[in-house]
């Protein structure tokens, strides 16, 4: 259990939580969200007791005896020993071992049957008791399979921990903890450095744990996997949610209407004790009564909603529309010394095209972004681009090319943008930039700030050809949801490389997955791509074939699914001629009735009627706005019926693999 009671705490002047009552049961699943800046990082430090409170008290009972595992969101660094070594000094293993061999050399020197011998084998039990019970005989097998499930390969075991990035240490970091099996575990945006596969290893994993976990994250489809509980700061007070993510967003919006209903009554009621009040205030005989309706509002609890956040519609500038064949790889090879990434890739990708590139970390989809983006040379290949293609491409590397002596607003007046001095204010406020913040100078903002700013003003561009490298690491929820909602509307064409699933879900309509050099190619978002997936490995566990190696498997399967799909098309395409065939009839029937109609206000007896001239007049304008309407119908199914077919008959040649 944990308790908190009465938790307030303030920085300078501003108040971060105003007390907060909590009780944590055991072997909860919960989800800590809100805003960025509402103190959910602050929390889990006042947790761990390295934040003092103003005001109450944080109590877990047996604290002492109770193990706690947190992970930071900020980068650690970590001892310069190898992986193994630093996981089990981190799990008290190496001590163990050490106090053992220790203990058994005392054994070996001491009298047996001896009060000293005795002691020393006393001791001796304990310490292997502790040693069995942190499984210390399986420890590194367990740690092995840990840490293959967040992405390291046999070679990376005996490898310094100092070698590794700042994304593999924090990795290590969340092993370690798993490894130490703690009675709570609090995690900071543990999925900020995981690739998908990982991100799923670790919801699988934290699914079947048996202590309490605590976590905070953006990634909607983590919390919906793994809590049973959402806890959300607002307004420095804690809101509690039994459900996961999604039945949080759904009670969140049922409990605010519910919330207005009774402000609304209670108005109302106000109103009315307030006009009887003023109605009867001088009558003496009624003195008893208005006194009382005064004390009745007085008691009055005023019923408060959240203060709803300015709604910002972030919209990219309109630009030239680009061929259908936005860009093309021909044979593309890229290769670093030895390690080949990119092997024989053929793809093309098409105008209004949404498509995400997804694979482990090392599998070669930010190299793959830059080869497109003509930021790297291919080792061998071509990227070939269509006509009145206009691409911006957005890396983490992108804020190196701000200009550090610029404020943010000279930094964003400098763009080239039809976007109005409002608009880029409006937008700046929903990427954190508000106030006289955007008169900082570029040269002190944060690592995170510069990417969003670098990001920013690639949205200010005339583009039709996006190509994103993480573009959400730094963006808060709601901005996260407006830049969705922006991308979504774009008219161009989207190559986005993420780790956020929820995002790519709504956003993409094609998924390609490099995997071990190959491309794999999927026709839908990223739920559909999960599910082909695991029918995929599924079919391979059923018959014992491991799919990435066996041939006559992946042959097999290969075959069924592009049946599969061109069965999709075929339907698709059917159903679109009939839809065509259906305009076509209707436009003939529209022609007949106005050809009709023309012919009778051409005849000279129509036109001694005056009411018939006015009533043809009125049902010929009703015809004209039909046959335009039926005219625009059949043009836009037709131009969809072309590209559908020439798109799809060029996936087919050009990929490797269809799903």
């Amino acid at each position: 259990m944990i308790y908190l009671r009465n938790v307030s705490l303030s920085f300078l002047d501003r108040k971060l939580f105003d007390g907060i009552d909590w009780t944590i049961h055991p072997k909860s699943r919960i989800g800590l969200v809100g805003d960025n800046g509402t103190g959910k990082t602050t929390l889990f430090r006042t947790i761990m007791e390295q934040v003092h409170l103003d005001t109450g008290t944080i109590d877990i009972p047996d604290r002492k005896k109770k193990k706690i595992g947190y992970l930071p969101q900020d980068l650690v660094e970590l001892e310069p020993v190898n992986l193994i070594e630093f996981l089990k000094n981190k799990s008290e293993i190496t001590a163990l071992e050490e106090s053992i061999k220790s203990l058994e050399q005392q054994m070996s020197q001491a009298r047996q049957h001896t009060p000293e011998y005795n002691r020393i084998a006393k001791e001796y039990s304990a310490e292997m008791a502790r040693y069995n019970a942190r499984d210390g005989y399986s420890f590194e097998a367990r740690a092995k399979q840990i840490l293959k499930g967040f992405g390291f390969r046999e070679d990376d075991f005996h490898r310094n921990c100092a070698l590794f990035s700042g994304g593999w240490k924090m990795r290590i970091l969340l092993a370690s903890i798993l490894l130490s099996r703690p009675d709570i575990i609090l995690l900071d945006e543990p999925t900020n450095h995981l690739d998908t596969e990982s991100m799923e290893w670790l919801e699988s994993y934290l699914k079947d744990y048996a202590g309490t976990i605590i976590v905070i994250s953006h990634d909607r489809f983590f919390l919906d996997k793994i809590t049973s509980q959402i806890a959300e700061l607002s307004a420095c007070h804690l809101n509690i949610y039994k459900g996961n993510y999604s039945y949080y967003l759904q009670e969140k919006e049922r409990r605010q209407a519910a919330l207005k209903k009774e402000q609304e009554l209670q108005k109302a009621q106000i109103r009315k004790i307030e006009e009887f009040v003023e109605r009867f205030r001088y009558k003496a005989t009624k003195a008893s009564q208005v006194q009382s309706r005064v004390k009745m509002l007085e008691k009055f609890a005023p019923v408060s909603l959240e203060a709803k956040a300015k709604t910002v519609v972030m919209k990219f500038p309109e630009g030239r529309k680009s061929a259908r064949e936005v860009v093309k790889t021909v044979n593309l090879d890229h290769s670093y010394g030895n390690l080949r990434v990119i092997n024989d890739f053929n793809f093309t990708l098409f105008r209004g095209d949404k498509v995400a590139f997804v694979g482990i970390n090392g599998s070669g989809k930010s190299t793959l972004s830059r080869l497109l983006s003509l930021t790297e040379k291919p080792s061998a290949g071509v990227v070939q681009y269509g006509n009145d293609v206009h691409m911006a491409f957005f890396s983490q590397e992108s804020a190196q090319n701000l200009a550090y002596e610029n404020t943010i607003w000279e930094e964003i007046a400098k763009t080239p943008t039809r976007a109005s001095d409002q608009e880029k204010r409006n937008l700046l406020g929903a990427f954190l930039f508000s106030g006289d913040d955007i008169h900082k100078p570029v040269a002190v903002l944060s690592g995170g700030e510069k990417s969003r700013l670098a990001l920013l003003k690639i949205m200010l561009l005339d583009t039709n050809f996006l190509i994103l490298d993480e573009p959400t690491n730094h963006l808060d929820r709601k901005t996260k949801d407006i830049f969705q909602d922006a991308l979504i509307n774009y008219s161009g064409t989207v190559a986005i490389v993420s780790h956020d699933r929820y995002f790519m879900d709504r956003l993409v309509n094609k998924v390609f997955e490099l995997k071990e050099g190959a491309l794999n190619y999927y026709h839908g978002n990223y739920s559909y791509f999960i599910e082909k997936r695991s029918e995929i490995i599924g079919v391979a566990e059923e018959n014992g074939i491991p799919p990435a190696k066996d041939q006559s498997f992946k042959s097999k399967e290969q075959k069924r699914l592009e049946a599969e799909e061109r069965n999709r098309i075929a339907k698709k395409k059917n159903a679109w001629k009939k839809e065509l065939a259906a305009a076509e009839n209707k436009i003939g029937l529209l022609e007949t009735k106005k050809n009709a109609h023309e012919a009778k206000l051409c005849d000279p007896q129509t036109h001694k009627d005056a009411g018939e001239i006015k009533a043809l007049h009125q049902e010929l304008k009703l015809i004209n706005s039909e046959l335009e309407h039926a005219y625009d119908t059949w043009t836009e199914l037709h131009t969809k019926l072309e590209q559908f077919e020439a798109g799809n008959q060029d996936d087919f040649s050009n990929r490797q693999k269809t799903v």
